[in-house]
């Protein structure tokens, strides 16, 4: 029995591992092609091609949800580049194997019990069954969003823009929802400006956010929500901590800000109001959307740390947002006051969570972590630039936030290319990638004797 459970084992790591790899050639495959979309001469609005590096570092971007940019999209990529931008954020956003699985089923192709498995994978799906109609509800659900977001937009762009406000509702909509962080207002508030022209327009701003929140809250929250009519008792234990950790996330960063930056240069002038509604968008932004409404190097460097924390702990697993997502974050959060309380187990909402659970999510903080700094030290030392404005940067790339201080377009190659792949890494999340660029091996156990040490 032993002998079989170990064989089944074995296979199910490695068809895991199997999986996470075509996941990650699937991305690797769009970014690139999208990349050389983007090398032609009718993709950007310069004389002749845009360096084919800044391509692919614009593709990673739009195809993992960051929104880190070389150059401002409004004013350097033409209509037809931006569409391009516009289709990687939305495959990106929704995961490239949920648009195969539609294209396959709209041209009646057979999916079998493979394009399944990478289906389950790539949406971090609980369970295998019902995969096919999950999909159908995200595509389903998402444009509903999009739409409905583009519309509630379009009251406030179209009036303000003219025609012109229907193309620029739609586009900030999907970028809103997918988290991506691209927007379209280079040429009208400034290059590179995001939505600092709307700091306090409340209309706008609590519909980016609504959107932004949407996204990261994940789909299968929003099924559950939906099967159970939105009743607290019978929703599910991941959709119960996913929902109480966001809420309180939210809620902690914009009291936060608002305390550090009250009296600080960046909402000088500001009222009260207009902080405290800044200060919130600012927090739901900051968990992987890539939006800022003021101007961040105007910021504290207590500000700054809490926006790490917040870039850092991201979305929610299975949604469309990076970081390492807040039940890891409850996770370890649980943990520490488990120890404290000397309990073996972690219970939440009348339920025990799994024991392996702490591990792994140990696991991904300190893989996020160690990727953050590392970066930021190789980085800084490179371009010879604050400690504090690199780390900024680094985790906004792996945590596929997109926010920055300003120096992405003043990048030099190299360092280039470490944003490149941290925000590649990123949107893979950290697990994802240590399976895909791991060797295919099960789990072993020791045979050496066992001897305790002391921790902490």
């Amino acid at each position: 029995m032993d002998n079989k459970k170990k064989t089944l084992d074995k296979k199910t790591l490695l068809q895991r591992m199997s999986a996470m790899r075509l996941i990650m050639f699937g991305y690797i495959a769009i970014i690139l092609i999208g990349a050389l979309v983007l090398f032609l001469p009718f993709s950007s609005k310069t004389e002749g091609c845009t360096p084919f590096t800044d391509c692919l570092f614009t593709a990673t971007s739009a195809t993992c949800v960051t929104g880190l940019i070389r150059y401002d999209t409004f004013t350097h990529w033409t209509l037809f580049g931006q569409l391009v931008i516009l289709f990687m954020i939305q495959t990106g956003g929704i995961g490239f194997m949920t648009v195969v699985l539609m294209v396959m089923k709209a041209t009646g192709s057979r999916i079998g019990i493979s394009e399944r498995t990478l289906m389950q994978d790539s949406i971090s799906a609980p369970e295998f069954g019902g995969i096919v109609k999950m999909t159908e509800f995200i595509v389903k659900g998402t444009f509903i969003i999009e739409g409905t977001g583009a519309l509630f937009l379009a009251f406030d762009y179209v009036p303000r823009y003219g025609a012109k406000g229907v193309y620029m509702s739609i586009f900030h909509s999907i970028s809103a929802f997918c988290n991506g962080g691209f927007d379209l207002m280079g040429g009208i508030t400034g290059e590179c400006s995001s939505m600092m022209g709307f700091e306090t327009n409340l209309y706008v701003n609590l519909v980016l956010s609504a959107l932004i929140i949407l996204g990261g809250l994940g789909f299968y929250v929003w099924k559950d929500l939906l099967d159970k009519q939105f009743s607290w008792t019978k929703l599910s234990l991941q959709s119960k901590l996913v929902l109480s950790v966001s809420g309180a996330l939210v809620l902690f960063g914009t009291l936060a800000m608002f305390i550090t930056e009250y009296t600080g240069p960046m909402y000088e002038g500001y009222s009260v109001g207009n902080k405290l509604l800044s200060c919130f968008f600012q927090s739901v932004s900051a968990r992987t959307a890539g939006f800022n409404s003021a101007d961040l190097t105007k910021m504290t460097e207590s500000g700054l740390m809490i926006m790490i924390f917040l870039m850092l702990i991201g979305g929610s697993s299975g949604s469309t947002a990076g970081g390492m997502k807040t039940t890891t974050f409850w996770v370890l959060l649980a943990s520490i006051g488990a120890t404290l309380r000397r309990r073996k187990n972690i219970d939440a909402f009348g339920r025990r969570i799994d024991e392996d659970a702490p591990r792994l999510a140990a696991c991904i903080f300190s893989s996020y972590l160690i990727g953050i700094i590392t970066s930021a030290v190789v980085i800084a030392s490179i371009e010879k630039l604050p400690f504090m404005t690199v780390l900024f940067e680094t985790t906004s790339a792996l945590a596929t936030v997109g926010i920055t201080l300003g120096i992405t377009g003043s990048l030099s190659m190299a360092s280039k290319l470490i944003i490149t792949f941290l925000m590649f890494c990123g949107r893979l999340g950290s697990i994802t990638a240590l399976l895909a660029f791991s060797p295919d091996r099960t789990k072993v156990s020791s045979s050496f004797p066992k001897e305790n040490i002391n921790i902490g």
